[in-house]
């Protein structure tokens, strides 16, 4: 993908800067994120990976900069942009007095009726045994497995993913990489930072230094290829 290509994508980030507090942690961000595409965030602790999640899942607002799909700025339709995507940060987001299945059905019914069955879900990340089981009797990598879980519970068009390998074993990355691979299949998208190298083929990688705002000048404005 081209500048030229870049407001035929479905998601552009353009111009994009993110302050958090006194501190202006990127600037000059822009990137492509097109049906079936996968964009990896690299990056040290603090420059501003999970900051960039965030805004694409509209739970920041940028500093400067816009975020289109399908070349509409998303603010035109919050609630319309929110039903696409999956946002998945460090925690869980898992209540201990729920079984497994009750969390999984309320992530389904949250996308509406058309979306009632969890079995697939349990399914792709090995949760059959823990149908009944509490929340607060699973391991953390068991929680984790749960929370990715949703993602084939309640189908989003976009998924936003924070270090989603935490506490995963290799069965568990194996799994979740399957899935990130059926989903982009089917046309979806995927934003993931992580430290731990996952099997994404074809992947465009955007390392968040690059934006830092001490070494981009206003000038800059780069465009991720695909």
């Amino acid at each position: 993908m081209n500048v030229a290509d870049a407001d035929e994508a479905d998601l552009l980030a353009r111009g994009l800067a993110c302050r958090r507090g006194e501190r202006l942690v990127f600037a000059g961000l822009t990137c492509a994120v097109p049906a079936g595409g996968a964009l990896v965030l690299t990056g040290a602790n603090g420059s501003g990976k999970s900051s960039l999640l965030r805004l694409l899942a509209t739970l920041l607002r940028p500093e400067a900069g816009e975020l289109l799909w399908g070349g509409a700025p998303v603010t035109a339709d919050l609630p319309t942009y929110r039903a696409r995507l999956h946002y998945i940060g460090h925690l869980d987001a898992v209540k201990p007095a729920l079984s497994v299945a009750e969390t999984l059905a309320f992530w389904a019914g949250s996308r509406g009726p058309a979306y009632p069955s969890i079995d697939a879900a349990l399914s792709a990340f090995g949760l059959e045994a823990l149908t009944d089981f509490p929340c607060g009797w699973l391991s953390a990598g068991q929680r984790r497995r749960l929370a990715l879980a949703r993602l084939v519970a309640a189908p989003a068009a976009l998924w936003l993913l924070d270090e989603p390998t935490a506490a995963l074993d290799a069965d568990g990355e194996a799994r979740l990489a399957a899935v990130i691979g059926a989903h982009r299949g089917r046309g979806g998208r995927v934003v993931v930072a992580t430290h731990q190298p996952l099997p994404l083929p074809g992947a465009a990688s955007l390392a968040l230094e690059d934006f830092a705002p001490t070494v981009v000048g206003a000038a800059d404005d780069p465009l991720i290829e695909f």
